[in-house]
């Protein structure tokens, strides 16, 4: 499967936005003081379903920018293979 340029930058920087959104959001659970993420010291199912939404979003943030990364690297080496041939056409 071939994705251009464009996407595979987008995918790549999805995938670094998710981790960031995330792991801000997942610190800001850990540290509420409001009470929906912990009654008592005890955590609470709010906790637990926004944790299970961060970590699903980590993993496709990972699977997507990876896509995105493995993308622009094809990019690259297809850059380097036809810079290589025009200097050895020359």
């Amino acid at each position: 499967m071939k994705i251009s340029r464009t996407a595979s930058w987008f995918l790549a920087a999805f995938g670094a936005w998710s981790w960031v959104i995330w792991v801000t959001f997942t610190k800001n659970l850990f540290a509420d003081a409001s009470g929906l993420a912990f009654d008592h010291g005890k955590p609470t199912a709010y906790l637990w379903v926004h944790l299970a939404l961060a970590i699903v979003s980590f993993i496709l943030g990972t699977v997507i920018g990876v896509i995105g990364l493995r993308g622009v690297r094809a990019f690259r080496r297809a850059d380097v293979a036809a810079r290589a041939e025009h200097v050895d056409a020359s």
